[in-house]
């Protein structure tokens, strides 16, 4: 499953939206939500895919609103779908 320490020592442009390695907000200004959604997409291994109740167990362990981060994580092509219910990591770092 998912690495849940990827929020443990957040940059400091996101040490406002993490505490405890938890989101406690969402950044308003898209370049630092991009930052903070990078670092959740960590949690997903690249090339593997995911059923829903494992994404949101993944993303529960990093905020309480998991469905809102999920959908970030959609829409900022972070993590894709498939009709089955599939999730993969489709964007963000990968560390070699």
């Amino acid at each position: 499953m998912g690495d849940y320490r990827v929020l443990a020592d957040p940059p400091p442009d996101l040490r406002a939206f993490v505490r405890d390695a938890r989101i406690t907000a969402m950044p308003a200004r898209r370049a630092r939500r991009l930052m903070l959604l990078d670092r959740v997409a960590q949690a997903f291994e690249p090339g593997r895919g995911y059923p829903e109740p494992v994404v949101d167990a993944v993303l529960r362990a990093v905020c309480d609103d998991h469905c809102t981060l999920r959908r970030y994580l959609v829409d900022e092509s972070f993590l894709s779908r498939n009709s089955a219910g599939i999730y993969w990591r489709t964007g963000g770092t990968v560390d070699v």
